[in-house]
Formats: C-alpha cells, structure tokens, sequence
C-alpha cells in the first residue's frame, strides 16, 4: 500500500481502469475529464474530483493522462487550464497513441514550463487494462520515469523504460502492427476454420494451447466465437483507425514497407464501411466470414474433448 498522490486526466475505457487500479493499490487519486459524468461514477468509487487539467496537476507531483484525439491530447497539455499553466515542475506520464510529431510538440511546451513530459504508450485492450494485464512502452528521462514506475506497475503488470523520449510511441508503432495483423489472422482462420466446418468453439480450444495461438487470438477469439462485439468493448474501430493511421504514416516516413499490416489496415476499415465503426475490433471476424461466405447456422456443434 501507498499513500502516494496521483492524477488521472482522461477517465474513459483505459483511463477508468488507471484509476480503479491505482485507488485498488492504495493510491490517492485525483482525476478530471470533460465528461463530468465519467468524473462522478469514479466519485462513488473514492476518486477525488479536480475542475480541470491544470488544477489536477496543482494537486499531484505525477500525473498521467489517457485521451482519444490529438486535439483533446494538446488541449491538456497547452490549451486553457492545462498541464503548461500549474506553474511548478510535476511528472507526466503520456499513454496515447499518437503521431511523434504530436508528442514532441506537447514535449517543447511542457519542458518550457518546467514540466517533465514522459511519453508512455501501453500496449493492451480496455479488458486488459481493467485487470492491471497492461505492458507500458516507456520513454524520457529516466529519474522521472523511476518516479513514476510504482504508478506504472500499479496499473500494469509490465513497464520498459526504453530511452530517449519518443521511444516509447516507437515501441508502441511495432506493436501495434503486430495487434493489427494478428486480430485479422485470428479472424481469417475462425473464418476458414468455420467454412470447413469446424465449430468455432473448437477452433478456439484447440488453438489456444498450440503453437499457433497469439494473445489477440487468447484476447479476441472468445468475442469472435460469441459473434458478439458490441459488449464489453475493448477497442472500437475508431480508436484503433487512429493508431492505424499513426502507424502508417510513420512506417511510410522512414521507408519502411509494411505488405501485411497494410492488408490488415484494410480489413479493419472494411469493418468500418460495413457499420461496425464502435464495435470492438474482433468484429473483423465478421468481415471475414462474409468475404467466405460462413453461415453460421450451418456449422456443425462442437465435437472434441
């Protein structure tokens, strides 16, 4: 147990399951979102409620920050009430998914006002996150980043410190290239698994424990089994769109031919284009199933034991 101080800016899907980790392991936490409703729920909970970016990191020497678009990103950072006007150096641990150019800018303004910018993706699902099964891609100075360990590992299970700022967002590139191709290949082989008729079930099983197993397929394959993706949302296309993007315009920066993750980024805005857009990314697997042409009702009962 801690009594450690902590801030949380941006309380939805991941940042939700930050805070619930962090107060879980005796951590204060202060949190603030523009979706006060989000702020109350985590009230009844023994969050403390701030009145905006900057006035949460008046009242924390560290804080992280959870947020869904580069706009929100730079608004807490730079904008009115951010993190550029608490006038005192604090420690902030950034967890987005965004392009470098963005990080490195919010980096310049911050370290101008005498605040430590750490840039901090992680890698995991909002389901992960809410069991603490995180792994966060670390990057910047390192004393600060000792600092804010405890913190890290209170809301995960995994942190690297991987040097120089922007690192970290690097790390996060790779993988999330692999997520992407992996969630496809998942989905692809439910698809094919199913069209030869084998149940879905099965296919799940008996992979799980094979050589051919992949945690996206341990993480995803469950939803994909149900064909149900609109409960329990872990990532929604629009949030992964982003990192897709992100992603593809680094990989073309530095010249970096990317044949699978290119496909996969297709099939993932097919899922788009098909209406899914806030469904949970397994839903590919159903994109997949009706580029095969599965029905499902004629796919035989699970046999195996």
């Amino acid at each position: 147990m801690t009594n450690t101080t902590i801030g949380v800016i941006g309380l939805g899907i991941m940042g939700a399951a930050y805070a619930r980790n962090l107060m879980g392991k005796g951590f204060k936490v202060i949190g603030f979102d523009v979706d006060t409703a989000k702020i109350k729920t985590l009230e009844t909970e023994g969050l403390q409620a701030a009145t905006s970016p900057a006035d949460v990191g008046r009242k924390c020497d560290l804080v992280v920050t959870s947020l869904p678009t580069p706009k929100a990103f730079h608004a807490v950072m730079s904008g009115s009430n951010g993190l550029t006007e608490v006038g005192r150096p604090i420690v902030v641990a950034d967890t987005c998914t965004l392009a470098l150019s963005d990080k490195e800018q919010a980096y310049e303004a911050l370290t101008a006002a005498g605040v430590t910018l750490l840039d901090c993706p992680v890698s995991g699902t909002g389901a992960q996150a809410a069991k603490g099964d995180l792994v966060f891609f670390a990057s910047g100075d390192k004393p600060s980043y000792d600092r804010m360990r405890p913190a890290l590992l209170a809301m995960g299970r995994v942190a690297h410190h991987l040097g120089t700022f922007g690192n970290g967002s690097r790390m996060k590139y790779v993988a999330n290239l692999l997520v992407a191709i992996h969630n496809v290949s998942t989905a692809e082989a439910m698809a094919f698994g199913m069209k030869a008729g084998i149940a879905p079930e099965t296919i799940y099983d008996v992979l799980c424990g094979s050589a051919a197993t992949s945690r996206i397929f341990e993480v995803r394959g469950p939803m994909m089994v149900k064909n149900t993706y609109d409960e329990n949302v872990s990532a929604t296309f629009v949030t992964m769109g982003k990192d897709l993007s992100v992603i593809g315009q680094y990989a073309q920066s530095i010249d970096c031919p990317t044949p699978l993750f290119s496909l996969a980024s297709n099939i993932h805005a097919a899922a788009v284009a098909q209406g899914m857009k806030m469904s949970d990314t397994a839903a590919v697997c159903a994109v997949m199933e009706r580029l095969a042409g599965v029905d499902r009702s004629q796919v035989p009962a699970p046999e195996h034991s």
